[in-house]
């Protein structure tokens, strides 16, 4: 990996504008706003070019003078640069033309973007001189900060919903952290998270190391625009739950135009989520600048319940200044949208990606993605993970004894399995 430039110039409130020094902090003292990294994009400027970039390895940190790091990520060094894909099967049955699909179910090493932010936090934590990591999770972000803190030798305690699907549970179990699991909703889970912050003093990834944690979603942003060639697509289609993502793909997209790496060019950034959990989107449709915090979300894309989220006035001014609209699907949808999904393009991705299709489904029908514009969905999880939400929505395996006349018969009943399990158990006996 190229060395790294220095080009962090501490860190500012996104309210008042104050400055602080870098340290692991995400609140300011003034106005409590929320606080996020600087740059000097001059600096920056003097080592990235298309050229450079393209050079560097094949991971989140060929973008790296972008990222807040003072020295070489500690861990995730493999992580990102997951593939653009031409979407043209999914694109017909949209109705779309130019729809590419951005495929974090295959991010390296846990197959989700949360591998992106972790990598930055938990190097991040190492800087900052930590032994011991944490998070408040719906399921993504504990498997990540999980498998990495033991790349790391980091201690590392994951706070989640206790209803949490049971793939992502024995996804962060495995690599040895400390699970708790909670009798709440995630912003009960968050809330307890803060106070054990204050008390403990360990790195949370997404409290007091949140500034540094949520630039790592910016490469995210990054490769969409190399892969498309060095240009920026006419929509992005993003999951939201915190929000964060979808501001910082919008704060990628105006580096990579100020950097001069990609042409100006007007890019509506969508959001989309649940119909049970769905503050954002709501307050969206209403036309209002305050969202009512959902306090029982009611969705099986777990992931993206969360009720009061961080960063959702700041996702509500990303959609609103790039003039791009917001949708809320339903359970129902959200299954077909997994399924056409995997069922198109042989992608498999997690509940969440099925209310980026869906979502995408219902912008497209409202005219609100035009038949001819590019667009990218974002897939941010793997849907190994979230297999319960769409176990009843998939054909059940026809099933016949070892016999090419019971095939036969099979297939003129076009394959269909009602009634045929009952009888190959019977002739197994």
């Amino acid at each position: 990996m190229a060395s790294h430039s220095t080009v962090t110039s501490g860190l500012k409130c996104r309210e008042c504008g104050k400055a602080y020094p870098e340290a692991p902090v995400h609140v300011c003292e003034f106005c409590f706003g929320p606080l996020e990294v600087s740059y000097d994009y001059a600096a920056a400027a003097k080592t990235l070019s298309r050229r450079s970039i393209e050079r560097r390895p094949h991971s989140m940190w060929r973008y790296h003078e972008l990222l807040p790091l003072q020295g070489e990520p500690r861990v995730g060094t493999t992580t990102g640069f997951t593939p653009l894909v031409r979407a043209k099967n999914l694109g017909d049955a949209l109705g779309l033309n130019q729809v590419y699909v951005k495929n974090d179910a295959v991010c390296s090493p846990t197959l989700s973007f949360k591998d992106r932010v972790v990598s930055v936090a938990h190097s991040k934590a190492i800087e900052f001189g930590f032994k011991v990591v944490a998070c408040a999770s719906t399921g993504n972000l504990a498997n990540s900060v999980a498998a990495n803190a033991s790349a790391a030798r980091l201690e590392c305690y994951v706070f989640i919903p206790a209803d949490l699907e049971r793939g992502k549970v024995l996804g962060t179990s495995v690599y040895g952290a400390h699970v708790v699991g909670i009798l709440g909703a995630y912003d009960e889970v968050n809330r307890l998270c803060s106070e054990i912050a204050g008390k403990y003093g360990w790195a949370f990834v997404n409290i007091n190391i949140r500034p540094y944690y949520s630039e790592g979603s910016k490469s995210f942003g990054f490769e969409i625009a190399e892969q498309l060639d060095w240009r920026l697509p006419d929509h992005v289609v993003v999951p939201m739950a915190g929000g964060s993502l979808i501001t910082k793909i919008g704060k990628a997209f105006k580096e990579f135009t100020q950097l001069g790496l990609v042409r100006k060019h007007p890019v509506r950034i969508h959001g989309s989520q649940a119909a049970g959990c769905s503050p954002i989107v709501t307050a969206i449709k209403d036309g209002t600048t305050v969202f009512k915090p959902v306090k029982k979300p009611e969705t099986i894309a777990k992931s993206l319940a969360i009720g009061n989220p961080a960063d959702g006035f700041y996702a509500m001014k990303t959609i609103r200044e790039s003039h791009a609209w917001a949708e809320n699907p339903t359970d129902d949808e959200i299954v077909w949208g997994m399924k056409i999904l995997a069922q198109t393009e042989g992608i498999f991705g997690e509940t969440a990606a099925g209310v980026t299709v869906a979502g995408a489904h219902r912008l497209a029908k409202a005219g609100k993605i035009g038949k001819d514009e590019v667009v990218v969905i974002s897939v941010t999880g793997n849907g190994l993970k979230t297999q319960e939400a769409i176990a009843e929505a998939v054909d059940k395996p026809v099933v016949i004894p070892p016999s090419l006349r019971e095939f036969d018969e099979a297939l003129k009943q076009g394959l269909t399995p009602p009634d045929q399990a009952p009888k190959a158990a019977a002739a197994g006996r």
